[in-house]
């Protein structure tokens, strides 16, 4: 028979906390019994043979234990810090009570459990000796590419170095773009002889574009330009603009100064001098570029969007993950302070858009109205901006005219590999200084596209449809013929950074003569 439950739970604590925690009060030295502690250090808690015992978890649950007693530390930390004690149902723990050798292996046992349970639960995370193994001999497998890596890693941050200390501005992305255009065209039919029709041009547009950062959420946009652009069926069909320019200034100049900002987490505003509808407005057609996608204007954008435009404001606004509203005023001379010309006295448009996009991204649409009003005092405008037919270039012969213009606009993509386009649009057209004098405006186009054909980043594309046409007038010329434009194009990726594309653009019933107009167009674009 083991005696004093007091001496044994002195002897216990010191091998727990010998395991678990260190070094021990080794107050069992104090026992007034003679127990040996390396056979009864253990003991943590017992079962009585006559009752069983209840498990505590705070030594106040023992009415017989006092703080005075003198192994009421040891007790106490057995209770609270390791849980592993038991009283007996009365509420003590007759701390000098005799106990068997059967209550003692019980209790042992219990002991052993709850320390193999904590240090289970305190080693779990740690890697073992045979894990250390393993990466060892991995270690030792891999030194070389370990070291190559090293090397990598040693050389990228020296780079790194060198480019923080010599990199263009801390604030400031520079970005800019060459492409090399080869034009040539030929006029079938009675005016095929007409000076133009048939030569080949080679033109070039250079575009250098800092985007600047201030709160890492605003961007101010800066584009110097140089442009040397021209169709070589233009003066004969007025209907095949190129889409990357047109005009015959080799030096540089500013052609586009904008400011976008974040009005909330949802809106966002644009101001700027040179702005243009897309600028604000989403255009829904995957092979829209200015330049770096259709080749055509007519086919990179749906004519409607080509108002009068340049200084203004738009804000765009996202109400919901899927739809988007936009609005923009733009005018056409908003830094002239001569008279019928400035912000609000002179040529302009007013537009506002509502469109949709499917949480899958893979369709769209659009729904566009835009007013515009075209002074007479200002330079004579081509109604929809150039694509259309002779008779949309100065439609009012210098009168003043306003303009009420809707378009519609859509996308969907049904693979990786396909997907289809398509825009409406309609202008309604009156002249301020002749109220008989008035006309109708109709466009519409059809587009497929052919994402990754034949390699991953090149895309084909086909569009088919009616360039801007005087469908219906009064006092003014109304076109007696309907053209239909086709363009076919491969925009082939020789590398991320170089590509080459290479079309053929035919416009059906280009004249009141019912002529064809044919071009083929060879362009390299440079990006960097």
């Amino acid at each position: 028979m083991l005696k004093s439950r007091y001496g044994i739970l002195m002897a216990a604590l010191a091998i727990s906390g010998g395991a678990m925690l260190g070094t021990a009060d080794r107050a069992a030295a104090e026992s007034p019994v003679g127990v040996n502690a390396s056979t009864e250090a253990t003991l943590l808690g017992s079962i009585d043979s006559e009752m069983a015992l209840d498990q505590v978890t705070s030594v106040s649950q023992l009415s017989d234990v006092q703080p005075t007693d003198w192994a009421f530390q040891a007790l106490q930390s057995l209770v609270e810090r390791y849980g592993c004690i038991a009283g007996y149902p009365d509420g003590t723990f007759k701390g000098n009570r005799p106990l068997s050798r059967y209550e003692f292996a019980a209790g042992l046992n219990a002991c052993l459990d709850r320390i193999n349970d904590l240090i289970k639960a305190a080693t779990d995370p740690l890697a073992t000796k045979e894990d250390l193994r393993k990466l060892q001999k991995l270690q030792e497998e891999f030194a070389a590419e370990l070291a190559a890596l090293r090397g990598r890693v040693d050389s990228l941050e020296a780079r790194t170095s060198e480019l923080e200390a010599n990199q263009f501005s801390t604030t400031t992305k520079l970005s800019g773009q060459v492409i090399f255009g080869m034009q040539g065209g030929t006029l079938t039919g009675d005016d095929s002889d007409d000076s133009g029709a048939e030569n080949v041009t080679f033109s070039q547009r250079t575009r250098l574009l800092l985007v600047t950062s201030f709160t890492g959420k605003d961007k101010l946009f800066t584009r110097l330009e140089s442009n040397s652009v021209r169709s070589p069926l233009n003066d004969v069909t007025g209907l095949t603009n190129l889409s990357y320019g047109n005009g015959s200034d080799t030096n540089f100049r500013l052609t586009f100064l904008a400011y976008e900002f974040p009005l909330s987490d949802r809106a966002t505003a644009i101001v700027g001098q040179d702005l243009i509808l897309e600028d604000a407005h989403p255009v829904h057609n995957p092979i829209y570029g200015n330049g770096n996608g259709a080749i055509t204007s007519f086919a990179d954008l749906n004519p409607i969007f080509r108002q009068p435009s340049y200084g203004g404001a738009g804000i765009r606004w996202n109400p919901s993950d899927n739809f988007t509203v936009a609005a923009l005023y733009s005018a056409g001379n908003s830094a002239s302070p001569d008279e019928g010309r400035g912000l609000f006295d002179g040529s302009y448009s007013a537009s506002v858009s509502l469109n949709y996009t499917s949480s899958d991204d893979r369709f769209s649409a659009g729904l566009l109205y835009a007013h515009s009003y075209y002074s007479r005092v200002d330079r004579p405008f081509n109604v929809l901006g150039g694509s259309g037919t002779k008779n949309t270039f100065n439609l009012f012969k210098g009168d003043s005219f306003d303009s009420d213009n809707i378009g519609f606009q859509t996308q969907y993509r049904f693979s990786e590999h396909f997907g289809m386009h398509g825009f409406f649009g309609y202008t309604w057209a009156d002249s301020l200084n002749n109220d008989d004098a008035n006309a109708d405006i109709l466009t519409w186009g059809v587009g497929f596209t052919f994402p990754d054909l034949g390699k991953e980043g090149s895309m084909g594309a086909l569009t088919v449809g009616q360039p801007p046409t005087v469908v219906n007038a009064d006092g003014v010329d109304e076109d007696d013929n309907t053209p239909i434009l086709v363009e076919a194009m491969y925009k082939f990726a020789l590398n991320d950074n170089i590509y080459l594309t290479p079309g053929v653009v035919a416009v059906f019933d280009a004249n009141d003569n019912g002529d064809t107009a044919v071009m083929g167009v060879l362009r390299t674009e440079f990006k960097f």
